[in-house]
Protein backbone atom coordinates (compact mmCIF):
# COMPACT_ATOMS: atom_id res chain seq x y z
CA UNK A 1 0.00 0.00 0.00
CA UNK A 2 0.86 3.70 -0.64
CA UNK A 3 2.39 5.62 2.51
CA UNK A 4 -0.48 7.39 4.44
CA UNK A 5 -3.20 5.15 3.40
CA UNK A 6 -4.98 4.63 6.64
CA UNK A 7 -5.26 0.94 7.70
CA UNK A 8 -6.84 1.01 10.81
CA UNK A 9 -10.25 -0.35 9.92
CA UNK A 10 -8.68 -3.13 8.16
CA UNK A 11 -6.03 -4.10 10.51
CA UNK A 12 -9.62 -4.91 12.57
CA UNK A 13 -10.91 -7.07 9.26
CA UNK A 14 -7.64 -9.11 9.10
CA UNK A 15 -7.33 -9.52 12.84
CA UNK A 16 -10.95 -11.66 12.79
CA UNK A 17 -10.09 -12.98 9.70
CA UNK A 18 -7.08 -14.66 11.75
CA UNK A 19 -8.98 -15.82 14.84
CA UNK A 20 -9.57 -12.93 16.95
CA UNK A 21 -12.60 -12.63 18.39
CA UNK A 22 -12.83 -9.21 19.59
CA UNK A 23 -11.08 -6.04 18.55
CA UNK A 24 -10.61 -3.19 20.17
CA UNK A 25 -9.12 -0.14 19.41
CA UNK A 26 -6.83 1.39 21.93
CA UNK A 27 -7.69 4.75 21.41
CA UNK A 28 -10.82 4.70 23.23
CA UNK A 29 -8.32 3.75 26.33
CA UNK A 30 -6.43 6.76 25.36
CA UNK A 31 -9.33 8.91 25.75
CA UNK A 32 -9.99 7.47 29.10
CA UNK A 33 -6.64 8.04 30.28
CA UNK A 34 -6.61 11.76 29.71
CA UNK A 35 -9.61 11.92 31.46
CA UNK A 36 -8.09 10.33 34.46
CA UNK A 37 -5.41 12.33 34.25
CA UNK A 38 -7.07 15.48 33.98
CA UNK A 39 -8.78 14.16 37.05
CA UNK A 40 -5.59 13.38 38.84
CA UNK A 41 -4.18 16.78 37.78
CA UNK A 42 -7.17 19.09 39.93
CA UNK A 43 -7.07 16.87 42.10
CA UNK A 44 -3.68 17.91 42.64
CA UNK A 45 -4.05 21.27 42.24
CA UNK A 46 -6.88 21.42 44.60
CA UNK A 47 -5.44 19.63 47.07
CA UNK A 48 -1.93 21.25 47.30
CA UNK A 49 -0.31 17.87 45.55
CA UNK A 50 2.62 17.41 44.22
CA UNK A 51 3.07 19.77 40.70
CA UNK A 52 4.10 19.80 38.39
CA UNK A 53 2.35 16.63 37.27
CA UNK A 54 4.05 14.80 34.51
CA UNK A 55 2.91 12.38 32.41
CA UNK A 56 3.92 9.99 29.42
CA UNK A 57 2.35 6.69 28.23
CA UNK A 58 6.14 5.72 26.90
CA UNK A 59 7.20 2.99 29.26
CA UNK A 60 10.88 3.93 28.19
CA UNK A 61 10.18 7.60 29.69
CA UNK A 62 8.75 6.07 32.62
CA UNK A 63 11.54 3.49 33.40
CA UNK A 64 14.15 6.50 32.76
CA UNK A 65 12.51 8.59 35.45
CA UNK A 66 12.35 5.39 37.84
CA UNK A 67 15.77 4.76 37.08
CA UNK A 68 17.85 7.75 36.92
CA UNK A 69 15.44 10.70 38.58
CA UNK A 70 13.76 8.83 41.29
CA UNK A 71 13.37 11.79 43.15
CA UNK A 72 10.36 12.77 40.62
CA UNK A 73 9.30 9.78 40.68
CA UNK A 74 5.82 11.86 42.82
CA UNK A 75 5.65 14.09 40.01
CA UNK A 76 4.83 10.98 37.57
CA UNK A 77 1.08 10.75 36.92
CA UNK A 78 -0.12 7.34 38.96
CA UNK A 79 -2.63 6.90 35.45
CA UNK A 80 -2.05 3.77 33.41
CA UNK A 81 -1.01 4.14 29.38
CA UNK A 82 -3.59 3.53 27.10
CA UNK A 83 -2.82 0.11 27.12
CA UNK A 84 -2.78 -0.68 30.28
CA UNK A 85 -6.31 0.93 30.85
CA UNK A 86 -7.51 -1.13 27.75
CA UNK A 87 -5.81 -4.43 29.01
CA UNK A 88 -7.49 -3.90 32.60
CA UNK A 89 -10.98 -2.56 31.17
CA UNK A 90 -10.66 -5.94 28.80
CA UNK A 91 -10.31 -8.22 31.92
CA UNK A 92 -12.60 -6.52 34.29
CA UNK A 93 -15.80 -4.76 32.56
CA UNK A 94 -15.63 -6.84 29.03
CA UNK A 95 -15.18 -10.17 30.74
CA UNK A 96 -17.91 -9.58 32.85
CA UNK A 97 -20.19 -8.51 30.26
CA UNK A 98 -19.28 -11.18 28.28
CA UNK A 99 -19.16 -13.82 31.32
CA UNK A 100 -15.95 -15.21 31.02
CA UNK A 101 -13.17 -15.65 34.04
CA UNK A 102 -10.71 -12.70 33.36
CA UNK A 103 -7.85 -15.17 33.54
CA UNK A 104 -9.00 -16.96 30.31
CA UNK A 105 -8.70 -14.10 27.62
CA UNK A 106 -5.88 -13.92 26.18
CA UNK A 107 -5.37 -9.97 25.49
CA UNK A 108 -2.52 -9.42 22.90
CA UNK A 109 -1.78 -5.54 22.18
CA UNK A 110 0.11 -4.29 19.24
CA UNK A 111 1.88 -1.11 19.35
CA UNK A 112 4.96 0.37 17.77
CA UNK A 113 7.02 0.57 20.66
CA UNK A 114 9.29 -2.83 22.22
CA UNK A 115 9.40 -1.31 25.02
CA UNK A 116 5.21 -1.97 25.71
CA UNK A 117 6.41 -5.75 25.55
CA UNK A 118 8.28 -4.71 29.29
CA UNK A 119 5.12 -2.15 30.44
CA UNK A 120 2.77 -5.57 30.08
CA UNK A 121 4.74 -7.70 32.40
CA UNK A 122 4.78 -4.97 34.92
CA UNK A 123 2.79 -5.90 38.18
CA UNK A 124 0.54 -2.96 38.40
CA UNK A 125 -0.47 -4.16 35.21
CA UNK A 126 -1.96 -7.27 36.54
CA UNK A 127 -3.96 -8.62 39.63
CA UNK A 128 -5.04 -12.07 41.22
CA UNK A 129 -2.27 -14.02 39.56
CA UNK A 130 -2.69 -12.48 35.79
CA UNK A 131 -1.63 -10.23 33.87
CA UNK A 132 -4.15 -7.62 32.18
CA UNK A 133 -2.19 -8.15 28.66
CA UNK A 134 -0.72 -11.41 27.82
CA UNK A 135 1.46 -10.45 24.64
CA UNK A 136 1.93 -7.34 22.87
CA UNK A 137 2.90 -7.14 19.17
CA UNK A 138 4.95 -5.00 17.36
CA UNK A 139 3.15 -3.28 14.29
CA UNK A 140 6.22 -5.16 12.11
CA UNK A 141 5.08 -8.59 14.22
CA UNK A 142 1.66 -7.93 13.34
CA UNK A 143 2.31 -7.04 9.61
CA UNK A 144 4.54 -10.39 9.51
CA UNK A 145 1.88 -12.60 10.92
CA UNK A 146 -0.67 -10.90 8.18
CA UNK A 147 1.85 -11.96 5.44
CA UNK A 148 1.97 -15.80 7.40
CA UNK A 149 -1.72 -15.80 6.70
CA UNK A 150 -1.80 -14.64 3.42
CA UNK A 151 -3.51 -11.39 4.67
CA UNK A 152 -3.49 -8.94 2.05
CA UNK A 153 -4.85 -5.64 3.58
CA UNK A 154 -5.59 -3.90 -0.02
CA UNK A 155 -8.08 -6.94 -0.51
CA UNK A 156 -10.12 -5.84 2.68
CA UNK A 157 -12.84 -4.13 3.67
CA UNK A 158 -12.67 -1.96 7.25
CA UNK A 159 -14.54 -3.30 10.12
CA UNK A 160 -14.78 -1.27 13.36
CA UNK A 161 -13.68 -1.55 16.49
CA UNK A 162 -15.17 -3.61 18.95
CA UNK A 163 -16.53 -1.81 22.57
CA UNK A 164 -15.79 -3.41 25.58
CA UNK A 165 -19.16 -2.03 26.68
CA UNK A 166 -21.54 -2.84 23.81
CA UNK A 167 -21.90 -2.28 19.77
CA UNK A 168 -18.47 -1.93 17.49
CA UNK A 169 -17.74 1.97 18.19
CA UNK A 170 -15.68 4.49 16.37
CA UNK A 171 -15.50 6.27 19.76
CA UNK A 172 -12.30 7.72 21.39
CA UNK A 173 -11.11 9.67 18.82
CA UNK A 174 -10.22 12.86 21.31
CA UNK A 175 -6.48 11.98 22.19
CA UNK A 176 -5.55 11.18 19.06
CA UNK A 177 -7.04 14.35 17.51
CA UNK A 178 -5.92 16.63 20.02
CA UNK A 179 -2.11 15.24 19.79
CA UNK A 180 -2.38 13.24 23.05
Amino acid sequence: LPLGVRVIGTIKTALRKIGFDAVFDTSFAADLTIMEEATELVHRVTNNGVLPMFTSCSPGWIKFVETFYPEMMPHLSTCKSPQGMLGAVIKSCYAEKIGIEPKKIYSVSIMPCTAKKFEASRPELGRDGYQDIDAVLTTREAAQLFKMFGIDLAKLEPEGADSPFGERSTAGKLFGASGG
